[in-house]
């Protein structure tokens, strides 16, 4: 199987769609997670501005803005569709793994074109079963990809193209705007154009005013439907607010162990036992670079869950592969190859049904207590967002964690006429409050009170 995948022929891509598609079936059929917590909030996020209100103006959530109105669009089409989810998550994967895969043989990043790339990337994105389904993270990773692709066309390209280095800022804006931690590769985009890629002033400005063209756009979409200064507030608030920890940190290492062995392998033999290019020791240089701003972004995201490792396994695709081609012992590639291929999914479902066998925060509980609600407009305080499988948001807090840190901070009197405005004209019929959030607030805004009644201890409902 590995000498099928290293040939230089196109043909192999339909190898790795084969592969996809049989632990697609193989997911659905023997291991069919329920549904998580993030998944449901997308969901919902998308429902909610559907129906015509706008994120952060009239909902509290720290979702992207490109990736919140994608989920808007999904919903419009498909409505609240795990199925698709997981299709459009399925095909952003595998565009994500032609693209990576043709980008290196392109740029001759290896001394061979092979395919061995592909099916490496693919197997990469089974570490966890929802790497593979619909989110910011994909979606944002889908461009920092595109925007790689064009620098490693920088090391090898010897002249000024102000095409490729204006594309690099404008994939990154976009990036930025679907997973808002990305911002955190605009230092990253900046060193390496400058120090590998040897950007010009011109260049670097170029890079720049595209990073931020995609971002401004955004600002422009708010201020326009006058929700600049709720934007300009909570935006802060995305970055500093307390953290969502579904998985322990521990349990990835465990998982990612394997593919962390190979990869530091491979970069012994690119690195030291094998002779480079010039143009090769720059695309190497910039991978590594990569990775090191992958942990940055990764250590400063607020919901600790696999599908944030994805920005990690272009550059753990790039040095994986460099362990194939040059491991000369074939018995050795041949089993690491089979365990990388089929035991990293199987560890990955092993871990998951562990979780769930631990009954894991980070998936929604199919019981919702004594609540008894369907179909209505609710509003939960609560970091369980089940009462959501049934019924829809029908208020402006969404994000729990989010919402404490913004309703905590000091307010002016112009932002809590905004936050009873939104309350007043949204009047979620049922609003669950277990650690008494919503009734401070009816403390704060007096008014309030008469519009709802405490039916029984943390359940607020609309007289």
């Amino acid at each position: 199987m590995l000498s099928f995948f290293k040939v230089n022929d196109p043909f192999r891509l339909i190898g790795v769609a084969a592969y996809l598609i049989l632990l697609a079936v193989l997911a659905k059929v023997f291991f069919d997670f329920p549904m998580t917590e993030p998944r449901l909030l997308w969901m919902v996020l998308g429902e909610r501005l559907s129906d015509g209100f706008f994120l952060f103006q009239d909902t509290i959530d720290d979702t992207g803005p490109l990736a919140a109105g994608f989920f808007a669009f999904v919903d419009l089409l498909f409505g609240r569709s795990d199925f698709a989810y997981e299709l459009i998550g399925r095909l952003l994967v595998l565009f994500q793994i032609i693209h990576w895969n043709v980008v290196l043989i392109r740029y001759r990043v290896f001394d061979e074109n092979t395919y061995l790339p592909a099916i490496i990337m693919a197997a990469l994105f089974h570490l966890s079963f929802e790497m593979v389904g619909l989110s910011p993270t994909l979606l944002g990773s889908t461009f920092l990809v595109l925007a790689i692709g064009q620098l490693f066309s920088q090391t090898v390209l010897q002249k000024e193209t102000s095409e490729s280095t204006l594309l690099i800022g404008i994939y990154g804006g976009i990036a930025t705007g679907f997973h808002l931690n990305f911002v955190i590769f605009l230092p990253y985009l900046i060193f390496t154009g400058i120090a590998i890629s040897g950007f010009s002033f011109r260049q670097l400005l170029l890079a720049l005013i595209g990073f931020f063209l995609p971002l401004l756009l955004v600002l422009v979409f708010f201020f326009w439907n006058n929700g600049h200064s709720e934007t300009l507030q909570i935006l802060p608030e995305i970055f500093t607010y307390k953290k969502y920890s579904y998985q322990p940190l521990a349990s990835w290492m465990i998982l990612a162990g394997f593919p962390l062995i190979l990869a530091l392998v491979g970069y012994f033999y690119s690195a030291v036992l094998r002779g480079s290019t010039i143009n090769q020791q720059k695309q190497r240089q910039l991978i590594i670079l990569w990775l090191v701003f992958s942990l940055i972004q990764f250590l400063l995201v607020k919901r600790q869950a696999a599908f944030q490792l994805l920005i990690f396994i272009p550059g753990l695709t790039y040095l994986i592969t460099q362990f194939f081609l040059n491991m000369r012992r074939g018995m050795i590639a041949k089993l690491a190859f089979l365990i990388l291929l089929f035991g990293l999914p199987v560890g990955g479902w092993w871990f998951i049904q562990t979780q769930l066998h631990a009954n894991s925060t980070y998936f929604v509980k199919t019981q919702t207590g004594n609540l008894n609600t369907s179909g209505e407009k609710i509003m939960v305080l609560s970091e369980d967002s089940s009462p959501y499988l049934e019924n829809s948001l029908g208020g402006p807090f969404l994000n729990f964690n989010l919402t404490k840190a913004y309703l905590a901070s000091e307010k002016t009197l112009e932002q809590k006429a905004q936050i009873f405005q939104n309350l007043i004209n949204q009047k979620p019929q049922l609003v669950i409050d277990p650690e008494g959030i919503f009734k401070n607030l009816l403390e704060e805004l007096p008014a309030l009170k008469n519009l709802y009644n405490e039916s029984e201890p943390g359940i607020f409902r609309l007289k």
